[in-house]
């Protein structure tokens, strides 16, 4: 060995001792500093759970590293495998795009917009909105009304290059804002990009919503003509009763040229809907509020859904929506989609002032009945309330203006009962001039022949009633989604657009449920009193036995048990109405009517009748074709035995 190899492997050893020296000082520096925090850590640890776990989490990764695995953290060590593995899977590159790639891992920000209505509030985690805050308004436990919670919202724009693009899996970049106005870009390769384009204006639930593209068309093949849409929202319960906001919560939407709107239906756990022709708006809608967007150029197609959630969930929330819609993209350097969303309550003027056709929504009636409700009743109840704050006041008021306009069919209604009764006897002795069943056909004859003779109408009673019907039905529909109602109180009742309780059970009954409303309960009251006074008022046959035995106990019941979970406002008005109509009913018997001298008007009425020739009217002529037929047949039938 010559002196020149043994002075490089002397240098070599130096430069080894050298850096191995170096190496430990590093080592135990950081192993300070290392302690030092993880001394930090761990007293923060003692107060944050979160702190702790991730403590644990981190030494199980150390010891499994160092092949250290104690029996009680095998589990953990596992787990925390699994998590490095899908760790490693995620910084694997994704996107073939390197300005996508870089947009998939950015971190998210938070920006806002608001106005006198509305809050909201963007991230750039997909441009999309993160939450809307309603201003003035309430949940049923007095919070804030997120109608969109954080993390309750997935809203994306799906379309492919040479893979499949979702931009709620991009960060955008915020390129501009103003006071009314903001817009996120998402940058592409090639200097194309898209960007939303957000504006709210002053004293508005309406944001204008605009995509804009550029250079798509390089990117996405020219063969693709549509761009996909996926919102899907999760919705809060805002209301104190779960079967009734439920009931009234459902997916609306709408056809372009279409004066309704459909939906996938009420009282159903769950629906689903696909459309192949175009749509021009969709509702995500809640009893008393809606998340709606509208394609100004219209949707080509769409699957539509909705799913509720059992009313004890932990999240307390109450249904799931998901919307899967197509629109038309034509392949040009610049491109410009404009929609609209509505955030805001189901008030029908509010909604109709934006001419998009959203009160139809609001589930009011059809025909006769929305026409009521429409026409009459809202315009009604919001001019009454210019005066009046009390809500309470305002029904009663309401009912007692309709009872009297109804006043007129009202006092036709009994007095054609009237002369019914009064003429009783005589119906009693053509009962007994025929008492075989055989000639039932002719008393039934004779009997047609008296009220003809007298001028009474069978059905004189009876049509007056039924014309009263449709505004039966139209408060029906308009109270429990009446807006205007909601969080009103009254009484015992804090929310006359839900139930009233006055007494909460420790157990549900079916059908019934878990309380008892006192309003339901002086409804079903009231309906009792109301079927007595007009069971007197009618002839007692042994058919109309059974049904003044129905009439009287059984309808009142059913209706307890339908309205105890039902809108107090409701439950107040029949109440109301009930009573009203007894008091109507006492007013015209005792000072518009008087029996005696009505038979006596009868009574000569038929003398008058008796020498003048009767002209038969066709329905008087084909009762008396199908009596004669009855008889033939009849005489038929004996002769066979």
């Amino acid at each position: 060995m010559n002196k020149n190899t043994v002075i490089g492997f002397l240098l070599i050893a130096l430069v080894l001792i050298g850096f191995s020296i170096y190496n430990s000082k590093t080592y135990q520096k950081q192993v300070r500093e290392a302690f030092v925090k993880d001394s930090l850590a761990r007293e923060a640890a003692k107060t944050n759970p979160r702190i702790a776990d991730s403590l644990r989490i981190a030494d199980s990764i150390r010891d499994a590293r160092l092949g250290i695995v104690r029996p009680q953290e095998v589990a953990a060590v596992q787990d925390t495998l699994s998590v490095l593995q899908s760790q490693e899977q995620v910084n694997a590159p994704t996107y073939k795009d390197s300005l996508l790639e870089l947009s998939s891992k950015g971190a998210e920000e938070i920006f806002s917009l608001e106005n006198n209505k509305l809050k909201l509030d963007f991230t750039t985690k997909g441009g999309q909105i993160k939450q809307v805050l309603i201003k003035d308004y309430y949940t049923y436990d007095s919070s804030s009304l997120y109608l969109i919670k954080e993390d309750y919202s997935k809203f994306a724009l799906v379309f492919f290059t040479d893979q499949r693009l979702e931009t709620s899996n991009f960060n955008f970049v915020k390129s501009s804002q103003t006071d009314t106005s903001i817009a996120f870009q998402l940058q592409l390769s090639g200097g194309a990009f898209i960007e939303y384009n957000y504006s709210l204006a002053p004293d508005s639930y309406l944001v204008s919503f605009n995509v804009v593209t550029k250079g798509l068309d390089k990117i996405v093949p020219r063969s693709a003509t549509q761009l996909e849409l996926d919102w899907n929202l999760r919705v809060g319960r805002f209301e104190k009763g779960y079967d009734n906001e439920k009931n009234y919560s459902t997916l609306s939407y709408k056809y372009p040229g279409d004066n309704s709107v459909d939906h996938l239906g009420f009282r159903k756990k769950e629906s689903n809907k696909s459309i192949t022709t175009k749509l021009s708006w969709f509702a995500f809608q809640q009893q008393f509020f809606s998340a709606i967007l509208v394609a100004d150029n219209n949707f080509t197609s769409g699957e539509l859904s909705y799913h509720f959630f059992e009313e004890n969930n932990p999240d307390n929330d109450l249904f799931v929506c998901n919307a899967n819609a197509t629109i038309e993209y034509l392949p040009k350097d610049e491109t410009i989609i404009p929609f609209h969303f509505y955030f805001g309550p189901n008030l029908y003027k509010e909604l109709k002032k934006y001419d998009y056709s959203f009160e139809k929504i609001i589930p009011l009636g059809k025909h006769i009945i929305g026409w009521i409700n429409r026409v009459v009743i809202i315009n009604l109840f919001d001019f009454l309330r210019k005066f009046i704050s009390n809500y309470g006041i305002i029904i009663l008021i309401m009912t007692i203006l309709i009872k009297l306009v109804l006043t007129p069919l009202t006092l036709r209604s009994y007095v054609s009962n009237a002369k019914m009764r009064v003429l009783k006897p005589e119906i009693e002795k053509i009962n007994a001039k025929y008492p075989r069943r055989e000639d039932a056909l002719k008393k039934q004859q004779e009997t047609m022949a008296l009220y003809k003779k007298t001028g009474v109408n069978m059905m004189g009673g009876c049509l007056p009633m039924l014309l009263q019907i449709p505004i039966l039905f139209a408060m029906f529909r308009f109270f429990p989604v009446s807006f205007e109602l909601r969080q009103h109180s009254f009484l015992w009742a804090s929310d006359l657009s839900g139930y009233d309780s006055i007494l909460n059970l420790p157990f549900s009954i079916p059908l019934y449920g878990d309380h008892v409303s006192l309003f339901a309960l002086l409804m079903a009251i009231s309906m009792y009193f109301y079927s007595k006074v007009n069971m007197d008022q009618m002839p007692s046959t042994g058919q109309m036995a059974g049904m003044k035995s129905m009439q009287l106990y059984f309808m009142p019941l059913f209706m307890l048990v339908l309205c105890n979970n039902f809108s107090a406002g409701l439950s107040y008005y029949y109440m109301l109405s009930n009573f009203i109509t007894i008091g109507q009913t006492w007013v015209i018997r005792k000072y518009f009517v008087d029996e005696a001298k009505l038979l006596a008007q009868l009574k000569s009425k038929a003398s008058e009748n008796a020498n003048k020739p009767q002209k038969k009217s066709k329905w008087r002529e084909r009762m008396e074709n199908m009596i004669k037929e009855q008889e033939r047949l009849q005489k038929e039938r004996a002769k066979r035995r």
